[in-house]
Order: C-alpha cells, then sequence, then structure tokens
C-alpha cells in the first residue's frame, strides 16, 4: 500500500528475474528446480523437518527472507522488502492491492471452483478429542488468472497438500521430480485472518508474551499455548488467507510469491516484539527437529542456519539483532 506503482513494478520485475535465472544447484541433482526461484522453493523444502515447530522457526525465516532480497537486489530492486500487514485485507483478500489482479499486484485469486473447506491436522495445532482446524472454503480454488504471475509454473510437489473436504492430503512421490509442473492457484479466504490475525490478536501476541517459548508457541498457534483451543496462530492463518497450491502446502509453500510478503510480515511481528526488549529477547527456545520428533539436541543461539546454495551458513546469534551482525534493516 505504501509503495508507489513504479516501486512495485520494480519489485514484480526483480521477482520475475529470479524466476528466469538458471537454478545454482548442480544440473540433476534436483529436476524440479529450473531457476533461483525453485531453489528457494526446494531450500524451503529441503530445511522444513528442521526449521518448522523448532527453535529455529524464527531465525531461519528471518535469514531465509534476508537472502530473498539479497537475490532481488542483484536482480536490480532498490527497495525494501515489502510485508503483509494482514488485518487491511480482513473485508476482502481479493480486493487487497497485493491480489487485486492489476499490473501492480502479484496476480489475482484463482478461479472460483465450487469446493469444500479443509480439514488441517497439522501436529501441534489441534486439542485432544478433535484432531483438525477447520477452514471454510475461500473465494477461489483454481488457477491465478490476471495480473503478474499469472502464468507462473509451480514445479515442486505436491508434499502434503490438503485436499477440500477430506482428511488426506496429496502427496507425489517425488517432490522434486520433473514432469509435475502446474499453474499456480489461489483460494483467497478472510477466515483465517478474521480468527487469528486482527489487529488484536498480533496486539496481544506482541503484549502479553514475555518470553520467546510463549510468543512463538502462540503464533504458531500451537494448542499447549492457546488454552487446547485448536488454532492456526498469526503464521498458519496468513499462508490460508492466500491457500491454494503450493500456498496451503507447507513444505513448499514459497512457490507462491504471496509467501515473502506473509514471512516478511512475521519476521516484523518478531521484530517489534523484541523491540520490547531487545537484550532479553535474544534468545531461543525448542529443539532442532519439528515438534521435538524424532527427539533432538536443544537449539542455542550458536547453532547455524543453512540454506545453501542460496547464501552461506550463518549462526542464529548473527541475526537476533536486524542492525547488527548479518542484517541492516528495521520496519515502519
Amino acid at each position: 500500500r505504501t509503495l508507489s506503482k513504479p516501486q512495485r513494478r520494480g519489485y514484480i520485475a526483480a521477482v520475475q528475474c529470479i524466476q528466469a535465472r538458471r537454478s545454482l544447484l548442480p544440473p540433476g541433482l534436483v529436476p524440479a528446480a529450473q531457476s533461483i526461484f525453485d531453489d528457494f522453493v526446494w531450500v524451503h523444502y529441503n530445511q522444513t523437518p528442521f526449521t518448522h515447530g523448532t527453535g529455529n522457526f524464527l531465525s531461519w525465516h528471518r535469514y531465509y527472507m534476508h537472502t530473498y532480497e539479497t537475490h532481488l537486489g542483484a536482480c536490480g530492486y532498490t527497495g525494501a522488502l515489502p510485508y503483509w500487514s494482514w488485518p487491511l485485507d480482513l473485508d476482502s483478500v481479493a480486493s487487497s492491492p497485493l491480489f487485486d489482479g492489476s499490473d501492480t499486484s502479484i496476480g489475482s485469486d484463482g478461479t472460483p471452483i465450487p469446493h469444500e473447506g479443509m480439514k488441517l491436522n497439522w501436529p501441534g495445532n489441534t486439542p485432544t478429542g478433535d484432531p483438525f482446524v477447520y477452514v471454510s472454503p475461500g473465494s477461489g480454488g483454481g488457477c491465478v488468472h490476471t495480473g503478474p504471475f499469472s502464468n507462473l509454473t509451480v514445479n515442486f510437489g505436491p508434499v502434503a497438500l490438503p485436499i477440500y473436504g477430506k482428511e488426506e492430503r496429496l502427496t507425489s512421490p517425488d517432490p522434486t521430480a520433473s514432469g509435475q509442473s502446474r499453474c499456480l492457484k489461489r483460494d483467497l479466504n478472510e477466515e483465517p485472518g478474521r480468527k487469528w490475525s486482527t489487529f488484536r490478536n498480533i496486539t496481544e501476541l506482541i503484549l502479553e508474551n514475555k518470553n520467546i517459548e510463549w510468543f512463538q508457541g502462540v503464533m504458531q498457534g500451537m494448542v499447549e499455548y492457546t488454552g487446547g483451543a485448536a488454532s492456526l496462530g498469526v503464521h498458519g492463518a496468513g499462508h490460508y488467507m492466500i491457500g491454494g497450491d503450493p500456498g496451503s502446502d507447507p513444505w513448499i509453500t514459497p512457490g507462491d510469491p504471496g509467501f515473502y510478503f506473509h514471512h516478511a510480515g512475521i519476521d516484523r511481528v518478531w521484530w517489534l516484539w523484541q523491540m520490547v526488549d531487545l537484550e532479553n529477547r535474544k534468545d531461543v527456545f525448542g529443539t532442532n527437529t519439528a515438534m521435538n520428533n524424532p527427539p533432538s539436541e536443544d537449539t542455542t543461539v550458536e547453532d547455524w542456519l543453512y540454506l545453501d546454495p542460496l547464501a552461506e551458513k550463518v549462526r542464529i546469534r548473527d541475526v537476533m539483532n536486524t542492525v547488527g551482525g548479518e542484517l541492516c534493516y528495521v520496519y515502519i
């Protein structure tokens, strides 16, 4: 909203440049990876078991976003990384300047297709007795039909794509194989945001949770931090406001350009929380595997963050302060 139209077009052009640049992975190693944009999908896919429901969830994604910004800069983008403020679009996501299908958006909703909602059973987000978080149908479901990225090809997966109205998820025998290309789909949806990503949700998340354990637990909707209520939290809600394929598949969500606006928003919320008491909010909580399955060591700030081949490894402590170490930015 605050970017001028020329700035928006500059950002879009840089993303398209990343999508046009050849993959940095060794030829043939990951057949689905055709471009640097695909490399970002691959890195997220490859690291998902070690960066979600873990002690490095926030720090790894911060470095991931910083690396994306670096590659945008290599493609001529001179602006800052834009973020999505979800509460501003709770009346209509499809009318958002981000998704309205204009030439300064990142493409439209998916073509409307009648469908049922989703029954999500991600570990840690559902209470005993009812293993699902329910999300009503969005307004799309089909291929993105207008605007930039309406011709984008999704090359990876699916890995764990929810099937509308069913408990099962759609999984490819080999999500990294070639020959799985398909259109980008979206199912824009206000409901998750109205439940879990309002201004009140975000303000309470920042002000009521005094340590990183509770902050990241509530942000991710983990039931042990929500009083036992099924929740997607601020983090999951933003993903399912976009939905579709790959937007609903947690392993390969970076295949939708909307991912990067959402996770810049997540990093901003963490940054705001840190700024309340920065000296005491540069720690971590959790282990090195998703939901500690299989059991693993506790995460420490001396642990490494890996994004090969997109960037060199750095330690968690190097990204705890956005104006120190590897980073140099603030949010406005």
